[in-house]
């Protein structure tokens, strides 16, 4: 039985968490590992990063690296440590070590490509632009928005996003990204925060385009809680419908929802937050014509709601077996 190749598309913890999943199937059901990650994020150590040097957000592509990586714990552990005291407080040591071969090498794909290396990732790792992009959005009450952060802390207000863009437009995406979105068997979209993780990698023209044109079985991961601002009180086929809405890709093949309820006390928690589980309405996917997988998929570690990786790669795994492997 031959490996697949698999491109998987996002940012923030939703995507790192699923590369943990699924780099142990590199090798076996997968034979080549990609993911595409969103460089819009603007908060924290990353947006003063960019402010200074002007390049892509490197925070997301860091932990993309550290969930992909075969090195040993002790580099995995370096490359998230944050620094403490003042002028440096804050700033991941994997951004400060991106941005600094970015700065030597004048590119920042190779800057990604080069830390991949010394960190021994299973997989490439591309940004979805080279370009230093910033996302907007204007709310159903005409107001535009500016930022990742802005953005998602404006809807908490109660407004909803009408229309989400890049600015500059039109950014270019890189050609190892389209090649290896052209060129894969499968694509997993999502899980992560639907209109600054996952969105910003299909408002670059050459990512949403090449998707399209692919001939890949889509996979869409639905989050398992609602996010305040963002997408509050979607359910699952809502998720979908937005994220096909917005990202202008016409259609997935299948899609990947969380059945099981977290425990009472969690549940509390996240409720006092206004994040609420999100409703898995199996019916209403199904009628979109699209193959549901409707599983347990949560883990509770840490006190955090959120995929598990080993179950959400066990739904992926099944998915290819029976979409794909079963054809070869």
């Amino acid at each position: 039985m031959g490996g697949l190749k698999v491109v998987a598309l996002g940012g923030g913890t939703g995507l790192s968490s699923l590369l943990r999943g699924l780099k142990d199937e590199v090798g076996k059901s997968i034979s080549e590992l990609s993911a595409v990650v969103t460089v819009a994020d603007s908060g924290g150590s990353t947006g003063k990063l960019r402010k200074i040097y002007n390049i892509p957000a490197p925070g997301d592509i860091r932990n993309c690296i550290v969930a992909l990586s075969e090195a040993e714990e002790l580099m995995r552990e370096l490359f998230q440590y944050r620094f403490k005291g003042e002028g440096i407080q804050g700033h991941a040591f994997g951004n400060l070590f991106l941005t600094a071969l970015t700065d030597i090498t004048g590119s920042f794909l190779e800057a990604v490509r080069l830390t991949s290396r010394i960190l021994k990732t299973k997989g490439s790792i591309i940004p979805s632009t080279e370009e230093n992009v910033n996302l907007v959005a204007r709310f159903d009450d005409g107001k535009l928005v500016k930022g990742e952060e802005e953005i998602t802390e404006y809807g908490k207000r109660g407004r909803r996003i009408e229309e989400i863009w890049l600015e500059p437009k039109d950014p270019k995406a890189p050609k190892e990204a389209v090649d290896k979105i052209l060129g894969a068997d499968v694509i997993v979209i999502g899980p992560g925060s639907l209109f600054t993780s996952i969105l910003p990698n299909f408002l670059v023209p050459g990512i949403r385009e090449a998707v399209r044109r692919s001939n890949a079985l889509k996979i869409f991961v639905v989050n398992v809680m609602t996010q305040p601002g963002e997408t509050d009180g979607l359910s699952a086929s809502e998720h979908l419908e937005k994220f096909l809405r917005f990202s202008g890709i016409g259609s997935v093949d299948a899609v990947v929802v969380n059945t099981r309820m977290p425990s009472n006390e969690l549940l509390k928690k996240y409720l006092s937050q206004n994040q609420e589980p999100v409703v898995p309405d199996v019916g209403k996917l199904a009628k979109r014509g699209v193959d549901v997988y409707a599983e347990d998929l949560i883990g509770e570690e840490d006190n955090f709601v959120r995929h598990n990786p080993r179950k959400l790669t066990a739904v992926i795994t099944k998915i290819l077996e029976n979409e794909l492997l079963s054809k070869i």
